[in-house]
């Protein structure tokens, strides 16, 4: 048997607002909503979200100006080191991670009005990251919600 997807998680600052901003934003149903943990539902998705007070830290190397970076993922409490060969805690410096705009995970979702939806999620805090593109096969967009993640959205021909 293989193993059944439990759920998509997500590290938020403020989970109310995470979750008013799928619920609004993407019409998901909010089956549970507190401080610290929300779960919302979108069909057959459950997109879980977690209280933290950063998402992720990023760690820098100093006077380096090349993309080298550390990422410390508090909740599993492990740090991992990118284009390194070593990673020593005392060249590193911290900084935010929302500041250095990495990707994480992509929640994509297809829509059925490209533009209303990208208006309605700006509004709710949503960043454009880039043009809405018109390609053959739709039109697709990338947003950054907030606290960074990446939601792309695709609305078919």
């Amino acid at each position: 048997m293989a193993a059944a997807l439990r759920w998509v998680l997500q590290l938020h600052r403020d989970v109310p607002r995470a979750a008013q901003f799928y619920s609004e934003g993407l019409n998901f149903s909010v089956n549970v909503c507190t401080l610290r943990w929300a779960e919302l539902q979108s069909g057959p998705l459950k997109l879980a979200l977690m209280h933290t007070n950063d998402s992720m830290e990023v760690f820098e190397r100093d006077a380096v100006e090349s993309p080298n970076v550390a990422v410390y993922y508090p909740l599993f409490d492990e740090m991992r080191c990118y284009q390194w060969a070593s990673c020593k805690s005392s060249h590193l410096s911290k900084s935010n991670l929302s500041s250095q705009r990495l990707y994480s995970s992509m929640l994509s979702f297809t829509v059925p009005d490209i533009n209303s939806t990208v208006s309605k999620l700006m509004a709710l805090g949503a960043e454009l990251d880039g043009p809405i593109k018109y390609e053959i096969h739709g039109k697709v967009a990338a947003l950054r919600c907030i606290d960074g993640h990446m939601l792309g959205l695709y609305e078919p021909v």
